[in-house]
């Protein structure tokens, strides 16, 4: 039995190596292709077609009825003024922090650079949500930096977070590593002679910063800060947890309130906002590429990692002050967070007598809608990687090995769902499956199914590039070697590719993981009765004024993400064993 088993799978293996095997113009491989590339196309671009659409239908017909209504309305213009002036400010409050994170981890010699880049990337990790309740948490009024000023007067009140400053402040300080990501490497790249040059000719270190360096870095600064302005433009959970209650609405909450107000045109006039934002964002999006695309290619020499200037005498003294402010826009309101969490009510000092786990009992045990919401997000979230990892890695090895217009087309068909806000994105969604095909409804819009659908259209993109970068990291000349050989297709993926490839193929999967388990946009109008997320669960005990049982959650949700990225450091570190193993 066991000789027909190996038989019948030997078998199987070299049927399937063969199927793989086919050439580019086999009529199975072109059907195989035909076929994907519709499913793409009716997966990806039917909803933002139908959502364009939309936007036009009148009871007349088709016409700019909907957009002349909403030009006409006064809340619509302060709508307009609000965005612009909380994405432009959140995104200057992101390039000043980004381009000096970035300055001194690329030019000093400051110590630990390695954990500082984690803590710094520690800011984005984190939901927007999370972020958002760890500031509320540790600004309001029953909070630490209350606490402190009210050793002074009574009447001192810390800054409050439900304002346009301070929607701008949150956003700025959680997109900031955007921008930091995109200058650091620009920077050691610079050539140091030329620094050395501005230098010598009696130029001062600010003048040859102005004159020499900035210009150099201009176009991944400019990437950078366009990136931090999409991600401001597309951001829901910050101004829906800081805007709402204060009455500060912008373009994401606008369309939000527009479909959940359910009126007769709410999801045509929703739909033309979406098409506004989503030109802006698309726009927006092309212009970051260009940018992005310009500073790659300008890269003449591989990244200086010695340090340009010493800190001197004075190193523990700055050291100490980029720890301390870290730790107060990162740490502290976390901390805060969790200390609101363990208060047996909100408003009671945080002390001993206080203290209590009954929240993390309630959300974890008790509350039907959060245990619901864990299991549905992790389900969710896993199916989505599987899915994800899966197909987005076989069409990043055929992007990369068929990099045609065809190819091309496909991946940008497969970018456009992450590229739009996604308040956007989820009413696309929502027009697509009331009824995919006019008069059928196939129920899907409603239950899980929508949400899956959509976590795997959204989030795809993030594993083909991940999958992308690990692919080209592999010399072609080993695959090649390993077909010589006489293996098949199969086996040199299984013997040969995955073992490479696995830390990239695992960064993404990560990626998706973590994404798809705190979304809380696209979750905010796909869900219905049973099938809450996290996300939507904190949204709503925050709303309901339940805070120390949002912060709970919160604080679970950081756990979980904590617990993935060690996970993930765990994988990597076993694939470079592997990897100096087979090396030796």
């Amino acid at each position: 039995m066991n000789l027909q088993r190996n038989e019948v799978q030997r078998k199987g293996a070299g049927a399937f190596s063969r199927a793989l095997s086919l050439s580019s113009g086999h009529p199975l491989n072109k059907v195989l292709l035909g076929i994907a590339g519709l499913s793409i196309a009716a997966l990806f671009l039917v909803p933002i077609f139908k959502l364009m659409v939309m936007s036009f239908q009148t009871e007349a017909g088709l016409g700019l009825k909907h957009y002349a209504d909403l030009l006409r309305e006064p809340r619509t213009w302060r709508t307009l003024l609000s965005t612009v002036w909380i994405v432009a400010g959140s995104t200057l409050v992101s390039l000043l922090l980004g381009i000096g994170a970035a300055w001194l981890m690329a030019y000093s010699d400051m110590k630990r650079k390695s954990w500082l880049h984690l803590v710094v990337l520690l800011s984005f990790i984190l939901p927007s949500y999370v972020v958002t309740l760890a500031w509320t948490s540790f600004m309001g009024s029953q909070g630490p930096v209350a606490s402190i000023l009210r050793l002074f007067s009574e009447e001192a009140m810390p800054w409050s977070m439900y304002s346009y400053g301070g929607i701008i402040f949150v956003m700025g300080i959680h997109h900031f590593p955007l921008v930091y990501l995109l200058t650091v490497g620009v920077l050691r790249r610079i050539p140091r002679e030329l620094e050395w040059a501005s230098r010598a000719s009696g130029a001062s270190r600010w003048a040859t910063f102005r004159e020499v360096t900035l210009p150099l870095a201009l176009p991944g600064i400019a990437a950078g800060g366009l990136l931090a302005f999409l991600a401001s433009l597309d951001n829901f959970g910050i101004p829906a947890f800081l805007g709402i209650p204060a009455n500060i609405t912008v373009l994401s909450t606008f369309i939000y309130e527009q479909i959940v107000g359910f009126g007769p045109s709410a999801f045509a006039r929703s739909s033309a906002l979406s098409v506004v934002l989503g030109i802006i964002a698309i726009g927006g999006t092309f212009v970051q590429w260009l940018l992005v695309r310009r500073s790659k290619a300008s890269e003449t020499a591989a990244e200086d990692m010695a340090p340009r200037f010493t800190l001197g005498k004075r190193a523990k003294l700055y050291t100490s002050a980029v720890w301390g402010f870290l730790a107060v826009i990162t740490f502290l309101p976390l901390v805060s967070m969790v200390m609101t969490s363990l208060k047996r009510a909100y408003g009671l000092p945080f002390s001993y007598s206080n203290m209590t786990l009954e929240h993390y009992r309630f959300v974890l045990l008790d509350n039907m809608k959060a245990k619901q919401a864990i299991a549905n997000s992790l389900t969710l979230s896993l199916v989505t990687v599987v899915i994800c990892l899966a197909a987005g890695t076989l069409f990043a090895y055929y992007r990369l090995k068929r990099p045609g217009a065809a190819s091309r087309f496909l991946e940008l068909a497969i970018s456009l769902p992450y590229a739009l806000p996604g308040i956007v994105f989820s009413l696309a969604m929502i027009l697509t499956w009331i009824e995919p095909i006019p008069g059928w409804n196939p129920g899907i819009y409603g239950s899980m199914s929508i949400l899956f659908i959509a976590y795997v259209i959204r989030f795809m993109i993030l594993q083909v590039r991940s999958s992308m970068s690990a692919f080209m990291q592999v010399d072609r000349s080993v695959e090649e070697a390993s077909r010589i050989s006489g293996a098949g297709r199969l086996t040199t993926w299984r013997r040969i590719l995955i073992p490479l490839t696995l830390p990239g193929l695992a960064a993404g999967a990560v990626l998706v993981f973590l994404t798809a388990l705190t979304e809380l946009t696209v979750s905010s109008l796909l869900w219905s009765s049973g099938t809450e997320t996290i996300g939507v669960v904190i949204f709503n005990f925050e709303q309901a004024g339940n805070t120390t049982h949002s912060a709970a959650l919160s604080s679970v949700i950081v756990g979980m993400i904590l617990l993935g990225l060690i996970i993930f450091e765990r994988i990597e570190q076993a694939a470079k064993k592997r990897e100096g193993r087979h090396e030796h």
